[in-house]
């Protein structure tokens, strides 16, 4: 296939909402050391590339967004020699710029894609699959028996950690907003689903939960939704529980004093990001070959929602921040 000198992608000039993303002509040039040239097949969406677009994450400007995407190789830089032309390839990672026709990228960052999995399904299970890998296999180790609070668990990541954490024989609780969302989390497997639109504010999802667990609380509470959750979501907790908070979809989680920990019942607070569990290519390698191990076995289906053309980019992210899209969404260029 001939590479093209120029290519399309998706940039922004100034920080704001999804009106700030444009399409634009960028050219391409050759891949340099350590790197190869991608034609990307489909892109993930994800709630932290509004984080880049909006100033929360700061970046230099103008950039390109997008972390994650499934590609085919098409030309090798000097030195790389793990991979070919034509081999079918994933990543998830920095430097930004996934939003794009083709890229170049380093070798290094990527991982090969099976046959049995389609280019829409690796596109969209990298960042979020191998989020969820870390956080129950790393960050808290969840053991069969442990009872885990899964919030926004119709969604992507929740949409993979329910039926991952099932396969370990844990006790899930997912909350959602809406029936419609709920009764994805339940047909997901999920033991208990909360409706945390029910009624305003959190005191009533925090004493379902203690209904629910018998007054013990849970193990571990998963939080990517910030804000509105992380604080309410250490009365869900049994002494000596873990909160792990990963995600701002609410906005950010507000100053917490380490007295407050203790006050709650001894429990843990841990902010955790992917990057930092998978900093080294070992590390990438454990993830990846993980979440790729129970998708190809079907122990956890990876539910492609919505699909959005890559130049309806702002549209795509603009429903993701209003809650109009459950399980994964990808860009297809």
């Amino acid at each position: 296939m001939t590479i093209p000198t120029e290519t399309h992608a998706i940039r922004f000039h100034k920080t704001g909402g999804p009106e700030v993303l444009t399409w634009e002509t960028v050219k391409l040039g050759s891949p340099g050391a350590g790197e190869v040239t991608l034609r990307n097949k489909a892109c993930g969406l994800n709630f932290i590339d509004t984080y880049h677009r909006s100033g929360l994450y700061p970046v230099a400007l103008p950039s390109g967004i997008g972390l994650e995407g499934a590609a085919v190789v098409e030309a090798l830089g000097a030195g790389v020699t793990h991979l070919k032309v034509g081999d079918r390839v994933a990543y998830c990672a920095a430097p930004l710029g996934a939003y794009a026709e083709w890229r170049n990228y380093p070798a290094d960052k990527l991982v090969k894609i099976p046959d049995s999995i389609d280019d829409k399904t690796a596109a969209a299970m990298m960042l979020q699959g191998m989020t969820v890998e870390y956080l129950i296999r790393r960050t808290y180790t969840v053991k069969e028996g442990d009872w885990v609070l899964w919030h926004a668990a119709a969604g992507g990541v929740g949409s993979i950690a329910v039926q991952w954490l099932k396969a370990l024989g844990a006790i899930v609780i997912g909350t959602a907003g809406g029936a419609e969302k709920c009764a994805i989390v339940k047909s997901l497997g999920a033991d208990h689903v909360i409706d945390y639109r029910a009624e305003a504010g959190s005191d009533h999802w925090v004493k379902r939960v203690k209904d629910i667990t018998g007054g013990k609380g849970v193990h571990v509470v998963y939080d990517g939704v910030g804000r509105d959750t992380c604080i309410p979501s250490m009365d869900c907790l049994r002494p000596r529980g873990y909160l792990v908070t990963f995600g701002n979809a609410s906005g950010p989680v507000p100053a917490i004093e380490p007295l407050l920990l203790s006050q709650k019942g001894s429990i843990f607070l841990t902010r955790p990001t992917l990057m930092a569990y998978t900093a080294t290519r070992e590390e990438l390698e454990l993830s990846a070959n993980a979440l790729i191990d129970v998708v190809s076995k079907g122990i956890v289906k990876i539910r492609v929602a919505h699909s959005y053309a890559l130049k309806d980019a702002a549209q795509a992210q603009a429903d993701l921040e209003a809650r109009k899209t459950t399980g994964s969404v990808v860009l297809l260029p």
